[in-house]
């Protein structure tokens, strides 16, 4: 028996290891602190229900509280450090564990600022450094028209007089390796992201949202490379950590407090993030119709609000037509109007 709940203990531990940490945020949003676990496929949800915007599913999570309906945060920057559950983070963020892990993107929230501030010029990045894979919307491709993106960019750009190598302590890491290469270009354009935004403050102030989604991987190849029980891993830990929440001050600082700053840390993801895609070429295969009973569709999240609005509406106009139709049957004619003061036969005779 006591096996079995080591066991059960054991599984529970590993299926919550990952965490989700919010190192910087208004005054007027409410995280609350607490042990809540935090569905891995859920944070997008969290990411745009922080920001003020609606979401199809209701997140029953007690971790974020009803702030300020009037007042929203104008950015937020959520950064992902794949390789490690947990990191030496100073403590005056507030973390909650992930339960499963899944690989996400802030696709919809994006998606949702494209459309309700189209005629704005709002911020979105997504980028992963390792990957070589970037996203940049409205102004980001000016702003950022001088950030490495490519590995090659990412190596020349560490050698340059200004990189992290000349203010960062190497300790056991080498600026020869491979390996170590990454994760400190990582680190660099955690620097330049900060740096260039700087220039642009205005872009920052404005009242259209931004969202900047970072995916960094460097410390997931250091623990490859040497091992996670290493002194190259703990050297990167603390450095990354460090550096994480020098971005999370200046960016939160950048925005005039007006930001919330997140980040997830996980040890790897369950399933991998395939795109779903099609040929132009398929030939859209024939089924049975699903609906063989002539059943009404499902409503979406919208239909309430339709049917308070047309509901209402309808019973206004009915009863205006009904106080204006009780209103002209009983009006005197010569009282009320001139034109029906008119057909008087004593006024006329006069």
């Amino acid at each position: 028996m006591e096996r079995l709940l080591l066991l059960t203990v054991a599984c529970v531990a590993g299926v919550l290891a990952d965490e989700f940490s919010v190192l910087r945020w208004p005054s007027y949003i409410t995280f609350q602190d607490g042990n809540w676990p935090l569905p891995g496929d859920r944070i997008p949800d969290l990411a745009a229900l922080s920001m003020g915007f609606s979401v199809e599913e209701d997140l029953s999570w007690p971790g974020l509280a009803v702030g300020n309906l009037f007042h929203r945060p104008t950015a937020t920057i959520l950064v992902t450090v794949k390789g490690v559950d947990v990191l030496p983070l100073p403590k005056t963020g507030i973390s909650y564990p992930i339960e499963n892990a899944v690989p996400f993107s802030l696709d919809s929230v994006a998606d949702a600022i494209r459309s309700l501030f189209s005629e704005d010029t709002p911020v979105i990045l997504q980028l992963a450094p390792s990957d070589e894979r970037v996203y940049m919307v409205g102004k980001a491709n000016s702003v950022f028209e001088d950030l490495p993106i490519t590995l090659r960019q990412l190596r020349s750009r560490l050698f340059q007089d200004n990189s992290v190598l000349k203010s960062l302590p190497f300790n056991s890491l080498s600026k020869t390796n491979e390996v170590d290469l990454l994760f400190f270009s990582e680190l660099q354009v955690l620097h330049d992201i900060s740096a260039l935004l700087s220039r642009h403050k205005h872009l920052a102030r404005d009242h259209s949202p931004d969202v900047y989604s970072l995916e960094l991987a460097g410390l997931e190849e250091i623990g490859k490379h040497y091992g996670e029980d290493s002194h190259q891993f703990q050297d990167a830990s603390r450095l990354l950590a460090e550096s994480l929440q020098k971005f999370a001050d200046e960016m939160f600082h950048i925005y005039g407090g007006n930001a919330v700053v997140e980040a997830v840390t996980v040890k790897s993801f369950e399933t991998p993030l395939v795109r779903k895609t099609r040929s132009i070429l398929e030939a859209k295969p024939t089924s049975a119709p699903e609906n063989l009973y002539n059943l009404a569709y499902q409503y979406n999240f919208n239909y309430a609000v339709v049917f308070n609005i047309i509901l209402w509406l309808m019973i206004g106009l009915a009863i205006a037509v009904i106080v204006i139709s009780y209103n002209l049957w009983n009006m005197d004619p010569g009282y009320d109007s001139i034109i029906y003061r008119m057909t008087n036969q004593k006024i006329r005779m006069d």
